[in-house]
């Protein structure tokens, strides 16, 4: 098949392509590399800035590009916003792709926020917790306004909204989103995880009797409260106080990507994600290279892929008192079990996330449609 990858999250379709591309297929991504994340892409759409002089050739080469993308048997959209454009800005070019391939599958990607994300995140019932409820709750700050005025109530909804309507299938990339489509789109919605290709990722330190355990948590200022990290910093230095002979604290706030890693590499546990019911990128990314994780670990996740009997994540509630308990008793008070789930994990996204395997499942919709 020939098959068109457009925009990319955290590396999903890059790391799909090639996945895709092991079975023969020929594939074509075209993206901004996630913006200074820079992932590999085929067809670079780069936009420098929201000037003028970078709009106009910006403007000038994704016509150039999207008018060469023709003869496709896959179109798959990361999410309704895969240019760097207003909706309605990109609108049209979804129109012109649909033309210039009539005998194309349209697949609308469910990876990430979007109007049926947010709309059904602010129902109070979806979730017993989420980014936008705690426990009955509402939560309320910049970031989570700031979605609804662009999701629910702007243009960014209304496109969403044809694309489901149009799509030829929907693919849910984590259980919360395929929650959130299914009672809508019950017959062309599908979950599919995330794909990680192993063989591009270094190991992260594996510890040892006797040695410190090492607790990595990535800081962004920006993103704390809607993250959670906030709360899951506070635990670990609660903790630290109290065990600083069984463990120490790496914290990457504002340092530049290469240290970064670095840090994460040396490190032995990866918190992430208070407010998920399941790992993200960068979570699975850590249980990869064999980091234990600390975050969302829910039975539901587990469900839907599905795993019987494997549990390497330390699934934490949104409550500091819960994530100093589960650190507490399940790592520090039992050292002995860091080497098994760092194993565990390593198990775990070789059975469900091994980028081969996960394009295996793609191509079977994309031959259903």
């Amino acid at each position: 098949m020939k098959i068109l990858l457009l925009g990319d999250y955290s590396n999903v379709h890059w790391t799909l392509s090639e996945g895709l591309r092991t079975l023969g297929h020929e594939v074509t991504v075209v993206s901004d590399g996630d913006g200074w994340k820079n992932y590999r892409r085929d067809i670079d759409l780069t936009r420098r800035s929201l000037g003028r002089i970078d709009t106009i050739l910006y403007i000038y080469r994704l016509r150039r590009v999207i008018s060469r993308l023709r003869g496709y048997d896959i179109i798959q959209v990361i999410n309704p916003i895969f240019l760097d454009l207003m909706a309605e800005r990109i609108e049209p070019y979804y129109e012109q792709l649909r033309r210039q391939n009539p005998g194309a599958r349209f697949v609308l990607g469910a990876f990430g926020v979007d109007h049926y994300w947010v709309s059904e995140g602010l129902k109070p019932d979806t979730f017993r917790y989420s980014d936008f409820y705690l426990y009955g709750q509402q939560r309320d700050y910049p970031y989570l306004r700031e979605m609804k005025r662009d999701w629910v109530d702007g243009y960014k909804g209304t496109l969403n909204l044809r694309m489901a309507r149009e799509a030829d299938a929907i693919v849910a990339g984590l259980y919360e989103y395929d929650v959130c489509y299914r009672p809508h789109y019950p017959a062309k919605t599908f979950f599919i995880p995330l794909p990680i290709n192993r063989s591009t990722l270094a190991p992260s330190a594996r510890w040892h009797e006797g040695e410190k355990i090492r607790f990595f948590i990535g800081i962004q200022k920006a993103r704390n409260a809607y993250k959670g990290t906030d709360i899951m910093l506070r635990a670990l230095q609660r903790l630290e106080r109290q065990y600083p002979d069984l463990m120490e604290v790496v914290k990457a706030e504002s340092v530049p990507y290469y240290q970064y890693v670095d840090m994460l590499d040396s490190s032995h546990v990866l918190l992430d994600q208070l407010y998920s019911y399941t790992p993200g990128m960068n979570g699975l990314l850590g249980m990869a290279k064999g980091m234990v994780l600390v975050g969302g670990g829910e039975e539901e996740q587990y469900a839907i892929l599905p795993e019987p009997t494997l549990r390497p994540i330390i699934n934490v509630q949104p409550d500091e008192d819960d994530v100093v308990r589960q650190i507490e008793e399940r790592l520090l008070l039992s050292p002995s079990s860091v080497s098994q789930l760092q194993a565990d994990s390593a198990t775990y996204i070789a059975r469900h996330h091994d980028h081969v395997k996960v394009a295996r499942q793609y191509e079977a919709l994309y031959q259903s449609l």
